[in-house]
């Protein structure tokens, strides 16, 4: 999607990642770091550490989770409006460990003016899916980038 996005619209989809990194204390507590973004879509990172696994020494569900909302939320404040979670589901589907590499790729489904729908994937440092995750958002007004008009 990163090569099809007119320029402006990458450079506000940047602009609004950095800006959102900037004071995501959690993300960057959980060594979540991003590693795309473009109008609509995000990739991020994040390694399991030994303080994320649960009482199964299984890399809790919990992080996995927020790896994927955190995609999810990159993906949908990439357009410049200001966006929210209103719901979310996610599935696992394997366990992850201490050292696995996991990677979230948030994919806009639908956008409009007030909500959206993303699908976001995340996979092991094998491509073995790992969780499906569906957030819908909503638009709660302001921008990111101040200096920016939003995009309809």
């Amino acid at each position: 999607m990163a090569d099809t996005a007119p320029p402006d619209a990458q450079r506000l989809a940047e602009a609004a990642a950095e800006v959102m990194m900037e004071s995501d204390r959690a993300a960057r507590r959980l060594g979540i770091h991003v590693v795309s973004v473009a109008p609509g879509r995000s990739v991020l990172r994040m390694v399991v550490r030994r303080e994320m696994l649960n009482g199964h020494d299984m890399g809790h569900g919990g992080m996995t989770f927020t790896l994927a909302d955190t995609a999810f939320a990159y993906a949908c404040n990439s357009h410049n409006q200001s966006a929210v979670a209103q719901t979310a589901q996610v599935t696992f589907l394997r366990p992850t460990r201490a050292g696995d590499v996991l990677t979230a790729t948030a994919e806009e489904i639908s956008r409009g003016r007030r909500s959206g729908i993303y699908d976001v994937t995340v996979v092991n440092q094998r491509d073995e899916k790992v969780a499906v995750f569906r957030g819908n958002s909503a638009t709660i007004g302001g921008t990111l980038v101040p200096e920016a008009p939003a995009a309809h």
